[in-house]
């Protein structure tokens, strides 16, 4: 017998083959709406004016050491972003004993997350340091306030721009054009909560497959503790080793400690970074004893160029 098939309307048989073209048309529009319409919830963006000042909901607080904590800050809906370049950072402002109180902070969450923005900020409490009994007013600020209290964010501010595939767009100062550079090899100096900026390039250039641009970080603290998003920066390393290397130096290592102690050195920087060069660009971020004293002359004594340094 022969195969009489399926018959539509009017005796006509179907043509299988054509079901299938116009269900995967159908499906393919599909994907293409709701694409679209991805995207445009993906528009709503917090931050669309740098003078702005956007007050912004605590939402939630965790400790991650005796001294850190991560803030996340809820944004204006559960489709917003915060709407912040790679490599730009954000203010926060906030009244403190009458006085308005500005400080920078880059965060570790990116405009890959909607609805918050979160912070790793270390906290400097009173009559800890001898040459700063009173601490620091922002983070201190930031410590007591409560689930629900609101401060003021502001931005984006940053004179470095990162366009994926080593491309940057930089501004030496402020009022400075601004430069275009490109880069096979970036060599990262962080100190403490400077590897904030350094986080998010790391992330940024690792999630995408087309970005080879590789990077290698020396990441200077005082104490073991003291080392900021550890797990995840030697998970990085573990899942990227052609792409990521990552060292340590610390002030006070424990016993049988496997990387650098002490200061940041010329033979340091010349073991775990790449090379002075066309190709290469240096990032520096942390406290200023760690830009002036070592990594500043050590980078000018190994023959890097200015031009090839960036410092946050």
């Amino acid at each position: 017998m022969g195969d009489k098939g399926e018959r539509g309307p009017g005796g006509r048989r179907r043509d299988p083959s054509l079901l299938l073209a116009i269900t995967v048309i159908g499906v393919t529009v599909l994907l293409f709406t709701l694409k679209s319409m991805n995207s445009r919830r993906r528009r709503l963006i917090t931050l669309q004016n740098p003078e702005t000042k956007y007050p912004l909901p605590l939402i939630e607080k965790e400790q991650i050491s005796h001294n850190t904590r991560r803030f996340r800050f809820g944004l204006p809906s559960p489709d917003h972003v915060l709407g912040l370049p790679v490599g730009n950072y954000v203010h926060l402002l906030a009244t403190i004993d009458g006085v308005m109180v500005v400080r920078a902070y880059t965060p570790v969450s990116s405009d890959d997350d909607r609805g918050f923005v979160d912070l790793i900020i270390k906290i400097y409490f009173k009559n800890v340091h001898p040459n700063y009994p009173e601490g620091g007013k922002m983070t201190q600020y930031l410590e007591n306030m409560k689930i629900g209290d609101t401060i003021f964010f502001r931005g984006p501010t940053g004179r470095l721009f990162y366009h994926g595939l080593g491309k940057f767009s930089i501004r030496p100062q402020k009022t400075c054009e601004t430069e275009k550079k490109l880069a096979h090899h970036l060599g990262m100096i962080a100190g403490g909560t400077g590897i904030t900026p350094m986080l998010q390039l790391i992330r940024h250039i690792t999630k995408n497959p087309s970005d080879t641009t590789t990077m290698s970080l020396i990441f200077a603290n005082q104490t073991e503790e003291d080392i900021l998003v550890r797990k995840e920066l030697e998970e990085v390393a573990r899942t990227h080793p052609d792409q990521f290397k990552l060292w340590y130096t610390l002030d006070r290592p424990p016993v049988g400690w496997k990387y650098s102690s002490g200061f940041i050195t010329a033979d340091m920087i010349k073991e775990h970074l790449p090379p002075p060069g066309k190709s290469t660009f240096i990032l520096v971020c942390g406290p200023l004893a760690l830009i002036q004293t070592a990594a500043h002359p050590n980078l000018e004594t190994l023959g890097y160029t200015k031009d090839r340094i960036f410092t946050y």
